[in-house]
């Protein structure tokens, strides 16, 4: 499971862009600090008031007061800085994010996203998500394809909505696919799929993008 986090982690590094102000969510998100492409200077941000956050420390290295808003240890690199929670949420409600990555347990064709609420299970909230889904000017989903097996791509969520229409892309192991005002396209493609088995893990009805292309990974960090 963690080469699946891991590749997936890989390929969303690539939508970084250099000068971008970065929040990633709590998971599998977390690792996309550990691959940032060489020459791209990002600032990640914690809804816990941190900026330009570094990868995560080396074992034994971890400072149990520098954490992000999941409680992992964090690093912190050069010119970051510590902030109340008052100004973190002012600098995403204020659109200051360019990019956030969240995980999901459901995603639709809308781009309507639930991710906050586990059935069954009690969870301490929504943390920063919903602010996070309607402040970022883009926002990414980065997950697995399916949970045991069952879709997690959805024609309609049925879990509680995080927010309505605010998904701009998803990457999962079997490929990367696009939120579009006719339904959820198809972009790239993990070699190791059939666009038939990745339909067959999606209950939405895909959209294959004519130059569909091979999933990129990024290699030199």
């Amino acid at each position: 499971m963690n080469n699946i986090k891991d590749m997936i982690a890989r390929r969303v590094a690539l939508e970084l862009k250099d000068g971008d102000v970065v929040n990633l969510g709590i998971g599998l998100p977390t690792l996309v600090a550990n691959y940032v492409p060489k020459g791209i200077n990002v600032f990640f941000q914690s809804e816990n008031g941190l900026i330009n956050l570094g990868p995560k420390p080396e074992a034994g290295e971890e400072d149990p007061d520098l954490t992000n808003a999941g409680g992992q240890p964090v690093t912190i690199l050069p010119g970051g800085a510590f902030f109340d929670s008052a100004l973190s949420f002012s600098i995403i409600r204020g659109h200051h994010v360019d990019l956030t990555v969240l995980g999901s347990l459901q995603v639709d064709e809308k781009g309507n996203i639930a991710n906050w609420i586990i059935p069954n299970k009690m969870v301490p909230g929504m943390g920063g998500a919903m602010d996070l889904l309607v402040g970022a000017k883009k926002v990414i989903v980065a997950m697995s394809h399916t949970n045991k097996g069952k879709p997690k791509i959805l024609k309609k969520c049925s879990l509680p909505l995080t927010a309505k229409g605010e998904v701009d892309m998803i990457f999962t192991e079997m490929g990367v696919m696009e939120i579009t005002p006719y339904g959820i396209r198809l972009i790239e493609i993990n070699p190791q799929y059939t666009i038939s088995e990745i339909q067959e893990k999606t209950e939405a009805e895909l959209i294959i993008a004519k130059d569909l292309k091979k999933m990129e990974l990024i290699h030199e960090i």
